[in-house]
């Protein structure tokens, strides 16, 4: 008699982590993400590798341990009809994708982020070095496009997985904290990922690496030679 040992298929090497990673960040006119990775040389000697990313391009730097938060909302509308005690037809009518990230690099990245100021308008003081920045009285909405990286390890070689927001702007921050313990002045925001009328998408999910490619038939994809 078969018994659940002939049933299941429990693969341990198939269990993801995030040990590295960062967030990148670029302006609403940056190129967008095309691919995350790129192979050169003939089969079977080939190298993966990660591809450069766009111009003007930047990393938000080092995160706190909680590094890239994704949270995904969504709600549909449900019809009832008579006789049946369960939905005869539900549509989704919402699907949003948010981004939380704070950011313990105080640079002109993560301060523009995290008040809203434009980058290019911030520009020191030529002679002191100082940067004033006033909070507007109707702040406008900035979008920029982020791309999430997290870096795990496979036997054979680095795996990735990103999740890229070709369109995202901030819609809420985190408290900021002056005080003199263990932590930092960190730069906490939450972005929401709006779909780019030119790509198509609201966000994508990219997968690779050396070590992503070695374990394809495991995960269960069909591997052409």
């Amino acid at each position: 008699m078969a018994g659940y040992d002939s049933l299941k298929n429990k693969q341990a090497e198939l269990i993801r982590k995030a040990l590295d990673g960062s967030v990148f960040v670029a302006d609403l006119s940056a190129d967008p993400i095309a691919e995350l990775t790129t192979a050169t040389g003939v089969a079977p000697d080939v190298t993966i590798d990660l591809s450069p990313l766009p111009t003007d391009w930047d990393d938000l730097g080092w995160l706190t341990d909680d590094g890239a938060q994704f949270e995904r909302d969504s709600s549909s509308s449900e019809i009832s009809s008579w006789g049946s005690v369960t939905p005869t037809r539900t549509d989704v009518v919402s699907d949003t994708s948010t981004l939380t990230v704070t950011a313990q690099e105080t640079k002109l990245l993560t301060i523009g982020l995290a008040t809203g100021a434009d980058l290019a308008n911030l520009t020191p003081d030529p002679d002191t070095g100082e940067l004033s920045i006033a909070k507007p009285a109707r702040p406008k909405s900035k979008h920029y496009r982020v791309l999430s990286l997290a870096v795990d390890e496979g036997e054979a070689g680095e795996i990735y997985i990103a999740r890229f927001l070709p369109r995202a702007k901030v819609n809420s921050y985190a408290a900021q904290s002056f005080s003199k313990g263990d932590e930092p002045i960190t730069w906490g925001v939450t972005l929401v990922g709006e779909e780019d009328s030119d790509l198509g998408y609201s966000e994508r999910w990219i997968f690779g690496g050396p070590g992503w490619q070695a374990l394809l038939a495991d995960m269960g994809f069909t591997v052409t030679p």
